[in-house]
């Protein structure tokens, strides 16, 4: 089973990946960064479940002036991040509760945006500025079927929710229901395992990612989407790079062993593949800009660089691989040599 390296640095924005953002329209001036969030709480409480668990969330507080320009910058924020800026709803939103999240490596707060007028909720999260997050979340961008909205201001990293069930949520209390397709969960499973691997994104454990339920006219369709971008090409090991080897996911895993058989697993895997390759075609430009900046960028250790090339290069039967120096390098030889 996979093992996740205890604690992985936040690697800085460098003057190239900073360019990036401002070209694509990430970076912005923001009204509320994260150290006014985290230096003016006054205090704060566990915040638990509706069954009284412990969600490892804190909500915190702040005395009444602080909270009154917090709320004012961070609907504004909101406007920025779901209506392009346009203010005309400012009046009827505020800011019902911020919560902060000391697991994990982003130590994240999390929003939460109510609309007066009808009661309706949303969130976003203000997290620390980290390369690999944002490397992470363009590659999600460019090469998946989900579009990703967040913004950049210096230290501060905005980030749009992702709705769905928590994955060990779905585990836990969704994957047994009668109502549920088995033989359909599975592929989408096998093509996000693919999805996962194509672009080095790794850390996949049954918390960081979401299932997107829709109903179809004769049965459930299902997405799982990556709501964690931390782990983008840092680890050495290739299994971390699929979600199948993560011992949080055996439930599905197991379903996955039941409904598909290998040829069948390998048509998804293709079909997966196709349709990143047509992705990577129509933002190729884009997708160019963003490895350039990789490749000149320290994304992790030379010990688990060396490895990660050593392993592909196994895997892909090519000594290109072996001529990365970044994982930079890695990412881009990889995407040629498993898309080509």
């Amino acid at each position: 089973m996979n093992e996740i390296s205890k604690k992985k640095p936040l690697y800085k924005v460098n003057p190239k990946l900073h360019a990036y953002v401002e070209e694509y329209g990430r970076a912005i001036k923001l009204p509320v960064n994260y150290n006014d969030l985290l230096g003016s709480a006054r205090e704060s409480f566990p915040l638990t479940d509706k069954d009284g668990n412990d969600t490892l969330w804190e909500s915190m507080l702040y005395d009444h002036t602080t909270h009154e320009n917090l709320d004012k910058g961070l609907t504004m924020i909101y406007a920025l991040l779901k209506a392009g800026g346009d203010t005309r709803a400012l009046p009827h939103l505020k800011v019902d509760r911020i919560d902060y999240c000391t697991f994990g490596n982003s130590k994240p707060f999390r929003i939460k945006i109510v609309n007066l007028y009808n009661d309706n909720y949303d969130y976003f999260y203000v997290k620390k500025t980290d390369a690999s997050r944002i490397y992470g979340l363009d590659l999600e961008h460019i090469l998946s079927p989900n579009r990703i909205n967040y913004f950049v201001d210096s230290d501060t990293l905005i980030e749009e929710h992702i709705a769905g069930i928590p994955g060990d949520q779905f585990i836990n209390d969704y994957l047994d229901r009668p109502t549920v397709n088995h033989v359909r969960l599975a592929k989408e499973f096998v093509k996000f395992n693919e999805r996962c691997f194509v672009r080095l994104l790794g850390d996949m454990r049954s918390y960081n990612y979401v299932l997107d339920i829709t109903p179809d006219f004769d049965a459930e369709q299902y997405r799982v989407r990556a709501i964690d971008f931390d782990q983008q090409s840092y680890e050495g090991k290739k299994t971390m790079y699929l979600p199948q080897y993560f011992k949080e996911n055996n439930p599905i895993v197991k379903l996955c062993l039941e409904h598909i058989n290998i040829e069948t697993a390998r048509q998804y895997q293709h079909e997966e593949r196709t349709l990143i390759a047509r992705r990577l075609k129509s933002s190729r430009y884009r997708l160019k800009d963003l490895i350039d900046c990789m490749q000149e960028d320290t994304l992790s250790t030379p010990e688990k660089t060396h490895q990660l090339k050593q392993e592909l290069a196994d895997f892909h039967q090519s000594d290109d691989m072996l001529k990365s120096t970044s994982m930079g390098d890695v990412v881009k030889n990889h995407l040629k040599l498993i898309l080509r």
